[in-house]
């Protein structure tokens, strides 16, 4: 039995996978691991493609488009590698790129999933924006990386090339234990994609797992090839889904925490307004909406997750605002923010 899947989802990817799958086969050792191709009920060729060129590919045919996150959770119920791999179709794999994350979580059984140093297709030398060199979380619930803080992208030097524990673990490129994936519900299907990660990330560091970013593994994303950063379907999801986020993983103090990413996501919707992006300013307003409508079933979600919680306090999370640091103490490096996580102590 291998030990690992490689499980890449695709939808209408056919381009993406003539330019990506043969890396991924090329870098990937066959005597620890199989590649999947999970199709999310593809309308052009990239099934029959795969299945003619790449006879050892195995594809899993789900025959609708599920999304991102419920396409995977469909597609491993068909795994039995003891860990997977969720590799988007646009990352370039690197030589050797399973083998450090795959010797971490064989060495320590409490490491529930972890991420490569993600850096950018098109400036080599810069971190990506999807989880970069690890994903943290503010007490607000916004998401940053090591190296990356919104939108502003820092060059890599080696300055994180060390194994941290990490808040949660890119969606591009995340291992994990399939098991304790099937055990804990894998992605959640309503937030269809994006966010979805950092919410599975929060339940394994809620049940007592650790998240892990292992940069002597590298690979290269393109980003983007789903929604553009721009796209006012993904302003929509991102703003919606960080609430589904926030209600469904915070223990009582929810609502205080509510009230101030409600004026923060006022301010959003301002500065969309007079940046003349009324189409990503009214996906704000959507988001709201869509919140409370879901309300009564995230709740349900809530007391559940809740129920299973072990840990509350979770070490990780950053106890300050990224958006006070980044917007108004003008901070634009992750070692700035004086966090005790993912920063070399001996530097």
């Amino acid at each position: 039995m291998k030990l690992v899947a490689v499980a890449i989802l695709n939808w209408n990817g056919e381009d993406l996978l003539k330019k990506f799958l043969p890396i991924v086969l090329e870098n990937t050792s066959s005597e620890i691991a199989n590649v999947y191709v999970i199709d999310n009920g593809s309308s052009d060729n990239s099934v029959k493609f795969v299945r003619e060129n790449f006879p050892l590919v195995k594809v899993i045919e789900l025959g609708n488009n599920y999304g991102f996150a419920e396409g995977y959770n469909k597609g491993i119920q068909y795994l039995s590698e003891k860990y997977v791999i969720l590799l988007n179709s646009d990352v370039e794999v690197t030589t050797n790129w399973i083998v450090p994350m795959l010797e971490l979580m064989e060495r320590d059984e409490n490491i529930g999933a972890c991420q490569p140093k993600i850096l950018s297709y098109s400036k080599r030398s810069e971190f990506e924006y999807a989880g970069a060199c690890g994903g943290f979380i503010d007490k607000f619930g916004y998401p940053f990386c090591r190296g990356r803080l919104f939108n502003v992208f820092e060059e890599d030097f080696g300055q994180y090339d060390f194994a941290s524990p990490i808040f949660w673990a890119s969606g591009a490129c995340i291992m994990t234990r399939t098991e304790l994936y099937k055990s804990i519900g894998g992605l959640d299907a309503d937030f269809f994609a994006h966010m979805e990660e950092i919410d599975y990330c929060w339940r394994l560091w809620a049940r007592g797992f650790k998240v892990y970013c292992v940069p002597n593994s590298v690979v290269y994303h393109v980003g983007g090839a789903t929604l553009s950063k721009t796209n006012p379907h993904k302003t929509f999801l991102n703003f919606r889904n960080n609430l589904f986020l926030l209600y469904k993983n915070l223990p009582s103090e929810f609502f205080s925490v509510f009230f101030i990413r409600y004026l923060l996501d006022f301010i959003a919707f301002i500065k969309f307004i007079f940046s003349c992006e009324f189409n990503n300013a009214f996906s704000v307003i959507k988001a709201h909406y869509y919140f409370v409508l879901s309300f009564k079933k995230i709740k349900i979600k809530r007391k559940e997750n809740l129920s299973k919680t072990l840990i509350k306090n979770i070490p990780v999370i950053y106890k300050g605002s990224v958006v006070i640091e980044f917007f108004i103490k003008k901070k634009r490096k992750f070692n700035e923010l004086g966090f005790k996580y993912g920063i070399n102590k001996n530097s």
